[in-house]
C-alpha cells in the first residue's frame, strides 16, 4: 500500500484544526502513531479523540512551536511515551493580516516565530532520533503565498513561506547523505478557519470562480500529499515542495480564466 506509516511515530504541530487536523488523521489512518502538538488543548483534544475512535493511537502534547525550550520538551516528551520519533510535520502557523505599513513588531515578530524560526527548533530536536534510526522525514507546510504568488496584507507571511522553502532546500543538502529527507506542501485556497479572514461564504464562492479546479480544497487534499511524501515510497524525493491548489497559480489573468469557462 503506497503510503504505509504502520509503526511509525509522527509529530504534527498545528493538528487541533484546518490543515493539521486533516494530516493527524490521515497518517493515523496510514498506520502512525500521532502526537498532536498544539497550543490549543481544547482543539487538540478533539483531533486526539477523533483519532482514538477510529482504532488510532494519538496523545496531545500541548505546545508553543514559536518557543524553543517549548519545542524542545515536546520531542523529549514524544521520544518518552513511544521510544521513537520518524516523521516530523511543521504545519503550525498565524495568519494576521497587516499591510507593511501598519505591521507592528509584535505581528512580524509572532508570524516569523511561529511560521519560520520554528523549524528550526523542530529539526534540531528531531535530529537526534533521526540519527538513531538512520532515517527520518521532516515536512514542511509552506504555502503558494510568498514562494509563487502575493496578496495585499500578507507579506510578512510571505516572507515567512517563502523562508521556509529556503530552508527545505538547504536542509535537504544538509541532512541528505543520512537518509534523512526534506520536502514540504504548498497549498492554495483550503477551506480551513483561516479562510474566513479572506472573505463571508459569497466572497469564497467568488474566489472559486478563478480555480481551474472550480471549487476551494479541503485539508484531506493536503494531507495526501504529506501522505506520499512521509512515505518509503518518496525516500528519493528530497528539497521539493509539491503545490496543491486546484491550479489556482496557473491563469495569468483572472479575467481570462473568466472568459474562457464562460464560452
Amino acid at each position: 500500500m503506497i503510503g504505509n506509516l504502520d509503526g511509525k511515530v509522527a509529530v504534527i504541530t498545528g493538528a487541533g484544526q484546518g490543515i493539521g487536523e486533516g494530516i493527524a488523521r490521515v497518517f493515523a489512518k496510514a498506520g502512525a502513531r500521532i502526537v498532536v502538538a498544539t497550543r490549543s488543548a481544547g482543539n487538540g483534544q478533539e483531533t486526539v479523540e477523533s483519532i482514538q475512535s477510529e482504532g488510532g493511537d494519538a496523545l496531545l502534547i500541548q505546545t508553543d512551536v514559536a518557543d524553543h525550550g517549548a519545542v524542545n520538551a515536546m520531542v523529549a516528551a514524544t521520544a518518552d511515551h513511544y521510544g521513537r520519533l520518524d516523521i516530523m510535520v511543521h504545519n503550525a502557523a498565524v495568519y494576521p493580516l497587516h499591510l507593511i505599513e501598519e505591521l507592528t513588531d509584535e505581528a512580524l515578530d509572532l508570524t516569523l516565530s511561529v511560521n519560520l524560526k520554528a523549524a528550526f527548533w523542530l529539526m534540531q530536536a528531531a535530529l537526534p532520533h533521526f540519527r538513531k534510526q538512520q532515517k527520518g522525514r521532516m515536512l514542511i507546510t509552506s504555502s503558494v503565498t510568498g514562494p509563487t504568488v502575493a496578496m495585499p496584507g500578507t507579506a510578512h507571511y510571505a516572507a515567512s513561506k517563502g523562508g521556509l522553502n529556503g530552508f527545505i532546500r538547504t536542509a535537504a543538502l544538509e541532512y541528505g547523505r543520512e537518509n534523512i529527507t526534506v520536502n514540504g506542501v504548498e497549498p492554495g485556497y483550503i477551506l480551513t478557519p483561516a479562510m474566513s479572514a479572506l472573505g463571508d461564504d459569497e466572497e469564497l464562492r467568488q474566489m472559486e470562480r478563478y480555480i481551474p479546479n472550480g471549487k476551494l480544497g479541503h485539508p484531506h487534499d493536503i494531507a495526501h500529499a504529506m501522505l506520499y511524501l512521509a512515505s518509503d515510497e518518496a525516500a528519493y524525493v528530497t528539497g521539493q515542495t509539491l503545490i496543491v491548489d486546484g491550479g489556482s497559480t496557473l491563469p495569468e489573468s483572472p479575467v481570462m480564466l473568466d472568459q474562457f469557462y464562460k464560452t
